[in-house]
């Protein structure tokens, strides 16, 4: 059965590439988003997000009518749900739950719509059995239909997972170039599942059950954050034991089998420091090392922090004559990594407004990749690099951009958390 029409809900930074690439191979597209300012953008042939080449992918998608954005969903032949899975609050110390709230809405949006025939796929990172879970939602709102709840592999309305697997900033080559991994929740749904991919991928779509593919893209994102829990605990023995981290790493590495990865303020972005949570919600007694890294990295800011904090006093100590007001504090680099403006999960942000909060003098952020602070930085100058150079006693590198390593003059109080500075001081390796 072929697809003709293809519903994504959710237009955020997945869910609007997918609906571009699917468009631009001729499919009719619906996009669902409950954000209007979202849908009227995208409408006019616009984007409201950041990401190379997608602009001229929706505009042309927009413009030929094969892309529309509405805000309730419409039938159609395939419905892929890319909305966020946050966390619940939860008190210090405990561990975050997985909040599935946003999926229960996709679920009960499309439900009305669907039809025998129809493909349902979760793109969202979930916990292991979020997709059996959207089955049973879907089941329960259309009794009249049968989904894929038993070994029955004949139900009226397919279920899968397929989870993103793309890096932001080459979301569009990616999605393409990418191998997907394909999880349904029986053979067919596996099967209808990689059809609707080979659509525009041209990596392979390799199949395994919907439990299989959930873990994975958790598993991929764990071995990364433990990767960097022992970069980051290494550079906090390292400072204690007057060693330059950069320097030690890049002579580790010349081992054939050893590849340490960099240190830096802590972990963002919306998979890495998000995605790890989702097994120690599911194990919580058995993810112990995964669990660890978690706490090593949400920490590191703190350790941060603190370096700010002995620079200050240190600051001082040397100019009697000042007091806290007059120290000006820069930091370089809001986003959670290189050269992107993406904001999400970053620690940079973290410790940009925990400096501000505890220090009464200026504190000034240097950003090249954002024109406006988000809502919590409102009271911190955007500056440019020249204003920060000229005007910083104390220079915190947060984020290695390629601004920041071409060309990086800073204060003789330096707090380096990338290694643009201490590590181009490190012996030549």
């Amino acid at each position: 059965m072929s697809f003709e029409t293809i519903s994504v809900i959710g237009l955020g930074y997945i869910g609007l590439p997918t609906a571009a690439m699917f468009a631009s191979r001729k499919k009719k597209v619906i996009g669902v988003d409950v954000n209007q300012h979202a849908v009227d953008t995208i409408n006019k042939g616009g984007i409201h997000i950041v990401e190379p080449d997608l602009d001229m992918l929706v505009s042309a998608a927009v413009q030929q009518g094969y892309l529309k954005a509405v805000t309730k969903p419409e039938p159609a032949d395939a419905f892929l749900i890319a909305v966020p899975t946050p966390f619940k609050p939860t008190k210090e110390g405990e561990v975050p739950e997985p909040d599935l709230s946003y999926i229960k809405s996709a679920a009960d949006a499309i439900a009305p719509v669907l039809k025998r025939g129809d493909l349902v796929i979760l793109e969202s990172t979930s916990p292991v059995g979020a997709t059996e879970q959207l089955a049973s939602w879907l089941a329960d709102a259309r009794s009249d239909l049968s989904f894929p709840q038993s070994n029955d592999d004949t139900p009226d309305v397919n279920v899968a997972h397929c989870p993103e697997r793309v890096l932001p900033g080459k979301v569009v080559k990616e999605l393409v170039e990418n191998d997907r991994v394909i999880g349904g929740m029986t053979p067919k749904c596996s099967s209808r599942s990689a059809e609707l991919y080979t659509t525009f991928v041209t990596g392979e779509c390799v199949i395994t059950n919907s439990r299989t593919a959930e873990m994975a893209k958790l598993t991929e994102n764990s071995c990364r954050d433990i990767q960097i829990a022992f970069a980051n605990e290494l550079s906090i023995i390292c400072e204690k034991l007057d060693i330059n981290v950069w320097e030690l790493i890049a002579l580790a590495n010349r081992h054939p089998r050893i590849n340490i990865l960099q240190p830096g303020p802590g972990v963002g972005g919306h998979c890495i420091a998000v995605d790890p949570w989702f097994i120690v919600s599911k194990t919580p007694d058995d993810a112990k090392l995964i669990q660890t890294a978690r706490y090593v990295n949400d920490n590191k800011p703190s350790w941060v922090i603190e370096k700010v904090k002995r620079a200050i006093a240190d600051y001082l100590l040397n100019n009697p004559t000042k007091s806290a007001k007059d120290v000006v504090v820069a930091c370089y680099g809001l986003a959670f990594k290189a050269d992107i403006d993406d904001l999400r999960e970053s620690p940079a942000v973290v410790i940009t407004k925990r400096i501000s909060q505890m220090h009464p003098g200026s504190v000034i952020a240097i950003e090249p990749n954002i024109d406006t602070l988000p809502i919590e930085l409102q009271d911190i100058k955007l500056v440019d690099m020249n204003y920060a150079s000229r005007n910083a006693h104390i220079t915190v590198i947060l984020v290695d951009h390629g601004e920041f390593k071409d060309n990086f003059q800073c204060s003789n109080y330096l707090i380096d958390t990338k290694g643009i500075v201490n590590g181009r001081l490190s012996i030549e390796i």
